[in-house]
């Protein structure tokens, strides 16, 4: 994790209105990192990822991937860099089969400059691809349409829809949430497994135990800025930190 960072995030700002969702953030994130952003809810991380992801244009400051100035890319130039998300709220397409929702980012530019333009059976590749994040191979869930599917399964279809596009870096929010221990427990081996192929991920979360178990480094945003950059023990002794989560005692 030494060297080039793969990404840069400089002096990064939004407002909306008179609101300052992100304030000045800046962080390096490097090749095979494992980075956690928390926060207490309302305090900039989605924002961050929006920005990072050409979902939401920066007031101020830079994004760098790979040395590149990508901060006023649209979020399909940015794919195609290699940065795929997943959403807080899941986006699939709802009337049609968890499978054919993992075919369509195999027909991305991204995928196809990838494998040249030969794919092969893109229904067996999605059918492996479910089967990776945890969909049972002979239990028929994969060809239920993605409404009937219960949350668990949303949540592990929108990372085979982030890991099919075959991106360098991708970017979990909130993939925990309305999941339950087990479930989670359950998603934590595949997380450390993209790890071990050389991905690099930022994962926001408000499951703090699970997340310190797998990064390797936290960031703490609070109203919009950055209060602590560290490993998850330093972290959470930070003095702001503490009061962010607990409140003064004054």
């Amino acid at each position: 994790m030494s060297g080039t960072p793969l990404l840069q995030v400089v002096e990064l700002s939004k407002s909306f209105g008179g609101v300052q969702a992100v304030n000045r953030v800046s962080f390096d994130l490097h090749k095979g990192e494992l980075l956690g952003i928390i926060g207490p809810n309302g305090s900039g991380k989605t924002t961050t990822v929006n920005l990072i992801t050409g979902f939401v244009k920066a007031t101020s400051g830079k994004v760098f991937y790979q040395g590149r100035d990508i901060t006023s890319w649209s979020p399909h130039k940015i794919v195609r860099l290699g940065i795929s998300r997943t959403f807080q709220m899941v986006k699939p397409f709802y009337q049609l089969p968890a499978f054919k929702n993992v075919i369509i980012p195999l027909y991305s530019p991204r995928v196809k400059g990838l494998v040249g333009g030969k794919y092969g059976d893109r229904s067996a590749v999605a059918l492996d691809l479910l089967e990776e994040v945890g969909f049972e191979r002979d239990a028929q869930v994969a060809y239920k349409v993605a409404s009937v599917l219960p949350q668990g399964y949303l949540k592990r279809l929108e990372l085979a829809k982030a890991i099919a596009l075959q991106p360098d870096l991708i970017i979990l929010d909130e993939l925990f949430s309305g999941l339950s221990l087990a479930e989670v427990a359950s998603i934590v081996p595949i997380i450390e497994k993209l790890l071990l192929e050389g991905k690099t991920i930022i994962m926001i979360e408000h499951r703090l135990k699970e997340v310190f178990r797998i990064a390797h480094r936290v960031i703490v945003l609070n109203y919009g800025r950055l209060i602590a950059d560290g490993p998850a023990e330093e972290v959470m002794e930070n003095e702001e930190v503490k009061k962010a989560y607990l409140g003064s005692e004054d």
